[in-house]
């Protein structure tokens, strides 16, 4: 039976699905977008430190006034949906599901902890927070018989999808990735040089609605190294220590590009993930590039599939056909999250979650620092985040790049150094996510 049919049954039972969202954002707006359209599902209330922009966002979607409630209690009671913001209102009442959706990953990795804690599922639209000790959540969730779940509609999900897909079918998954913009010296950008990166018009960025550091962190490479970690941890793939190449290609491209080195490719080994450019190292653009898409790149089983199959159907496959490409160009994010929220509820299983920890994205500066400096975390002026394999960032003591907020240099760090926790001075704020974080390291494969 289908999902949908499930959510229809969930509604004429009169039982929806309960949800919690945390954070009024872009991505929990474009949910409220469609919730009300989705049978089965009750969006019990909304929690945003600012109030203002969460009853915004009701209006923006054209929530119906009488369908606001006063109250938790109310809106379970009455099946309204009620705006709050204080979110612990939302993680203590009887819910199904919780949606973090703060892009914090301090505050978001506290937020799963405490549902999980409370008996709910968990979708973490915070990717940040995944990347940061999510197989240490998913741990903790599988133990309680819960899901903590990637979200659909973002890129990790869409990918883990299409290397489930893969090895469901019995094919050899080589290289799973997307697509971005991207220049050699955009791991150097930082707030106050962003929008000559971006194409933007002046009155839209002089206008005060785009988040500088947000965007900083999108094309510094941060973000999608973020991603990627998110995706290898959850399918069992190792990044190369180098990071990620970036490399610049069209669609047709993707199975020769990444593909091993030793066969003509950019890739270390096989089994990784990275992230193409949709522009040439000039900045001109490709035609029919990547970005905003995602892909799975797989190997041929047999000789049949290579100059059979690939070849028959259109596979993109490289030059010698033994490696072909499945890509999906287009996410809708929020729009597309209630998969998630169905497939925790309903099924009991994750659209992708951490199953061992294969990556890490680490603090790696921008600029000569120096001791006494404080460190301003994703998308600022001193660090960029770069991905790397977990078992290397365990060695050399690595600085995950979502601790490097609001923290104290010890000691110098040059220009492309990797951050260490030795460099570093971490407050009392950090005690929870460290415990978690270090139960995510002790679980590096042996």
């Amino acid at each position: 039976m289908n999902i949908h049919e499930l959510l229809k049954e969930r509604g004429e039972s009169g039982k929806p699905i309960r949800v919690g969202l945390i954070g009024a954002g872009r991505y929990g707006t474009m949910y409220l977008a469609q919730a009300r359209a989705i049978p089965g599902v009750h969006v019990v209330g909304m929690a945003d430190i600012n109030l203002p922009r969460a009853r915004n966002a009701l209006k923006l979607v054209e929530w119906p006034d009488d369908q606001v409630a006063d109250s938790v209690e109310d809106a379970l009671a009455t099946g309204r949906t009620v705006v709050v913001d204080d979110a612990k209102l939302l993680l203590d009442a009887d819910l199904d599901v919780i949606v973090e959706a703060t892009g914090n990953p301090i505050v978001g990795t506290a937020h799963a902890m405490h549902a999980l804690d409370t008996g709910k599922h968990v979708v973490l639209v915070t990717v940040e927070a995944d990347a940061l000790c999510g197989p240490a959540l998913a741990k903790r969730a599988r133990d309680k018989g819960l899901v903590v779940s990637m979200a659909y509609g973002d890129q990790p999900a869409l990918i883990w999808e299409l290397i489930d897909w893969a090895r469901s079918n019995g094919f050899h998954v080589t290289c799973a990735g997307k697509g971005a913009k991207f220049l050699e010296h955009y791991h150097e950008m930082n707030p106050d040089n962003v929008w000559e990166n971006w194409e933007f018009s002046k009155e839209l960025t002089d206008s005060g609605q785009l988040n500088p550091y947000m965007h900083t962190s999108f094309r510094d490479g941060t973000k999608a190294a973020i991603e990627m970690a998110a995706v290898a941890n959850a399918a069992r793939l190792m990044p190369s220590d180098d990071g990620i190449s970036f490399t610049p290609g069209n669609v047709e491209q993707i199975a020769t590009i990444c593909r091993p080195a030793e066969v003509g490719g950019v890739l270390a080994h096989d089994g990784s993930v990275d992230v193409m450019s949709s522009v040439e190292r000039d900045g001109s653009r490709i035609p029919f590039n990547t970005q905003e898409g995602v892909f799975v790149v797989i190997r041929a089983t047999n000789d049949y599939v290579s100059k059979m199959c690939f070849t028959e159907y259109p596979w993109h496959p490289d030059p010698t056909g033994r490696y072909a490409a499945l890509y999906r160009p287009y996410h809708y994010i929020g729009l597309e999250l209630n998969t998630s929220i169905a497939h925790a509820a309903l099924r009991g299983v994750p659209t992708g979650s951490a199953v061992g920890f294969y990556a890490d994205v680490v603090a790696c500066a921008k600029k000569d620092l120096r001791a006494g400096e404080t460190l301003d975390g994703e998308g600022g002026y001193a660090v960029w985040g770069k991905l790397i394999s977990a078992r290397r960032s365990v060695e050399i003591g690595a600085l995950p790049v979502a601790l490097a907020h609001h923290v104290p240099l010890t000691r110098d760090v040059a220009r492309g150094e990797i951050v260490t926790y030795a460099d570093v001075e971490l407050g009392d704020e950090f005690a929870q996510v460290l415990e978690l974080r270090r139960e995510t390291e002790d679980l590096l494969e042996a």
